[in-house]
């Protein structure tokens, strides 16, 4: 068994895990990257379409494109990369300094690696046909469309002529371009929610400009077919109840899925790490740090992002504030964050008033004009108009300071965001 020692690890080698790993780097830290596929760059490497950088780098690139910014710093700098290699488990060690023991299965075999800050960047995975149970039988021809996406843009294959995309997430609106573009018939996109899933460039880019039609509140109650997908059945909503007598069939030869992601978190559930039910991701104070002592979670392993751009955001802040624990650096007070009404999710859960915090948050309903509000116990000390709001965008906000001047804020405070009819 081969022993190593790092200031700092990174489980995973997408956007995330490089942009914390150079942080450290940078910082003067010794850092490793793991990466179980063979190459750095993790799901960007498939997403040949533009869209990406716009905010991060202030330009239009394509997925690889992306990565290979942060591949070049990466193969630059200090960092250790071991590809191909898989974390089996991570925990405590008995030691002085409460560091973190992770057990690898490498090409060189097993390794064991000792570390003082554990960084998780795991990414996050497809829901499939199981997670939505769609009655029928078990036809070829069923696809996560990330899995269509790798099939077409890196294996060169086409998995299908006529296709029906079910759920309206971003992936599933760019699959439905992409086989446009190849020569299939898409024919449609069906969303059980009454609004659309993905971003709303995405509608418009990939469905209206390719007059793909878009069946809302409608779910797919089956899939026909035996040894070949030949079709689904459609059945519309009413005030959230199915109608079985405007039921409607659409013949197809292949389903991509684009019903949601999950974040990659059973490694972290196994060592003790305590997941938020609603985002499926840990929790994490201010420091962007779980309830492990000095193990840290970024980007879609923490909560599901809509921009790898903001991903890159939050990961160098991760980045920062695990050299910062390491140089003995932390909140002097944190606070709760609390979703409140309309919104779903606030991440992180904590944050500290002496210092400026950036934080993300999704709302639960669809609105032009919002305001979100943001109150401490039961006081209301900040409003924000947001000129749109709509589950699949997420809001960031920079919270700093002069947010609490005058305020007795103290560690039972609790900072609540609402968005308001």
């Amino acid at each position: 068994m081969k022993e190593l020692q790092y200031d700092a690890v990174v489980i995973g080698g997408g956007a995330a895990g490089m942009a914390a790993a150079l942080e450290l780097d940078e910082a003067g830290f010794s850092c490793a990257i793991i990466e179980r596929e063979d190459h750095l760059g993790g799901i960007l490497m498939q997403c040949i379409h533009n869209g990406f950088g716009l905010h991060e780098f202030s330009e239009e690139l394509t997925g690889p494109e992306f990565a290979e910014r942060f591949i070049d710093r990466v193969v630059k700098s200090k960092i250790a990369v071991y590809l191909n290699t898989t974390v089996k488990n991570f925990s405590k060690a008995e030691t002085a300094n409460n560091s973190s023991l992770i057990s690898c299965i490498s090409p060189d075999g097993v390794m064991l690696i000792q570390t003082r800050i554990l960084l998780l960047a795991m990414g996050c995975r497809e829901r499939n046909r199981g997670n939505i149970r769609i009655p029928g039988s078990r036809p070829a021809g069923v696809f996560t469309a990330g899995l269509a996406q790798h099939l077409v843009n890196i294996e060169g294959y086409i998995p299908g002529k006529e296709i029906v995309v079910i759920g309206s997430g971003d992936i599933g609106l760019i699959m439905a371009r992409r086989m446009s573009w190849v020569g299939c018939k898409v024919k449609a996109v069906v969303e059980i929610m009454p609004y659309p899933a993905g971003l709303t460039r995405n509608i418009v880019q990939c469905l209206q400009d390719f007059d793909i039609p878009l069946f809302l509140s409608s779910q797919t109650t089956a899939i026909y077919g035996n040894d070949r997908v030949e079709g689904i059945e459609v059945t519309p909503l009413e005030n959230g109840v199915l109608v079985p007598g405007k039921s409607f069939r659409i013949n197809c030869d292949t389903v991509l899925l684009s019903v949601g992601l999950v974040p990659e978190n059973e490694l972290s559930q196994a060592a003790g790490v305590v997941i938020n039910p609603v985002t499926n991701g840990p929790f994490v104070d201010s420091f962007l740090m779980t309830n492990m002592e000095g193990v840290f979670a970024c980007g879609n392993v923490l909560h599901v992002h809509d921009l790898v751009d903001w991903v890159c955001e939050e990961s160098r802040r991760a980045g920062q504030y695990a050299a910062q624990w390491l140089k003995g650096g932390q909140p002097a007070l944190q606070i709760c964050a609390k979703a409140g009404s309309n919104v779903r999710y606030v991440n992180p859960a904590k944050i500290a008033p002496d210092r400026e915090n950036t934080v993300y948050l999704r709302s639960m309903i669809v609105k032009s004009n919002a305001v979100l509000e943001l109150s401490i116990n039961g006081n209301v000390i900040r409003r924000k108009n947001e000129r749109y709001v709509q589950p699949s965008e997420m809001i960031s906000l920079k919270i700093e300071p002069k947010d609490f001047k005058g305020l007795d804020v103290n560690s039972d405070s609790t900072l609540e965001f609402s968005i308001r009819n």
